[in-house]
């Protein structure tokens, strides 16, 4: 057994806690507003409490006017909405036409799409042209995502990762909100001689290949095959299209599970599946694919047998140093140890996971036993 499940906790219980955290936040959100410098690029990670840049990458930049639209959101504080509008109309238009990552749905619709959220539920005040501003550049934002695509030996294909062309990230499961929306817009990826490539159909390739590729279920696959593990990135020859072998970039090994990644992939078919049972609902998808509520299943389960005690996972189910840490998911995860480092992100990520999954299970009706760990979720 690992994760501890409180079946007495609701939100209101909560409510003391998320209040203090987003007090917390306002402080961080004006503290790196007031000390962080645009063309240093995005903050990226921390160094003795600070943050600091990697230049391989901008996916970031979008989380931090993003959270302060969110602040805006859950205070009401108007100075957190000049800083997320003015940081997307100076910033963020890079991001919108850039062509060399798989990044679009962490950069632009924590941004561009907050803004015309707040629009549409009339928590700012509406502009026509604001609002035109704010869906031309999604709709954009999503054509350029599907644009990055390797095509596979059955005819389907992949968003290929800033790698290149032979690289499938796990993780790109979250930029797919970008051709959500795009597609929702009524947008589509013209090609050459005009051709109209359907964002939602990509979205469906890209999440079936994940699924099929990224994620074990134990059906013998190889001797890592342990249900619900994920690989970070599947390598594909990029000329005929086959798939080659597992690999990882920020895990440890490409045989080990990388929790953030794992985290992402069920928060990732989790938001899909809400997405496509609308779809399914109105009429403009026939059925949900089977496929990605196994692969949510899987991951959700696998999350919840490798956490610690109160939730938070170490980094990486085959760092070296973790058999020197001894019982480490019978306890709290201790982020002071000095051995491997735990992952509240994978943390956070996986907490909106396993809430958007379980409300889509209960809005089907069906209640699940987790194999795991022998309680109900």
């Amino acid at each position: 057994m690992a994760l501890k499940i409180d079946y007495a906790l609701t939100c209101q219980k909560l409510r003391s806690k998320i209040d203090r955290l987003f007090e917390l936040s306002a402080v961080k959100i004006l503290s790196l507003q007031k000390s962080w410098r645009p063309n240093e690029g995005s903050p990226v990670f921390t160094v003795k409490g600070k943050y600091t840049c990697r230049g391989w990458t901008e996916w970031t930049q979008g989380f931090q006017f993003g959270s302060a639209l969110v602040q805006f959101d859950a205070s009401g504080d108007a100075k957190f909405l000049e800083i997320g509008r003015r940081g997307t109309l100076e910033t963020m238009a890079a991001h919108v036409s850039h062509v060399g990552v798989h990044d679009h749905g962490f950069n632009n619709i924590s941004t561009y799409g907050n803004l015309w959220r707040l629009m549409r539920e009339k928590k700012i005040p509406f502009d026509p042209w604001e609002k035109n501003f704010y869906e031309l550049a999604l709709k954009t934002s999503g054509a350029i995502q599907a644009a990055r695509w390797t095509k596979t030996d059955d005819g389907k294909g992949f968003i290929y990762s800033f790698n290149g062309p032979h690289s499938l990230f796990v993780d790109t499961l979250r930029s797919l909100r970008s051709l959500a929306v795009a597609h929702q817009l009524g947008h589509a990826l013209m090609a050459e001689c005009d051709q109209k490539i359907s964002l939602l159909q990509r979205l469906l390739d890209h999440a079936e290949l994940t699924a099929r590729f990224n994620i074990y279920y134990e059906t013998g696959r190889d001797i890592y095959d342990e249900r619900g593990r994920t690989a970070h990135e599947s390598i594909f020859n990029p000329i005929n299209g086959r798939f080659r072998c597992p690999s990882t970039q920020q895990g440890y090994s490409p045989f080990s599970t990388w929790m953030r990644g794992l985290a992402w992939a069920l928060l990732g078919y989790s938001e899909q599946l809400e997405f496509l049972r609308f779809l399914c609902s109105s009429g403009k998808l026939r059925r949900l694919p089977d496929l990605f509520t196994k692969a949510a299943t899987a991951t959700a389960d696998f999350y919840l047998a490798h956490c610690c005690t109160d939730g938070i996972p170490m980094w990486d189910t085959g760092a070296p140093g973790l058999r020197r840490l001894g019982d480490y998911l019978e306890k709290p995860a201790d982020p002071f140890n000095r051995i491997e480092p735990v992952d509240s992100s994978a943390a956070a990520i996986a907490a909106q996971g396993l809430l958007r999954f379980g409300n889509f299970l209960t809005a089907k009706g069906t209640r699940r036993t987790a194999s795991v760990i022998g309680r109900q979720v």
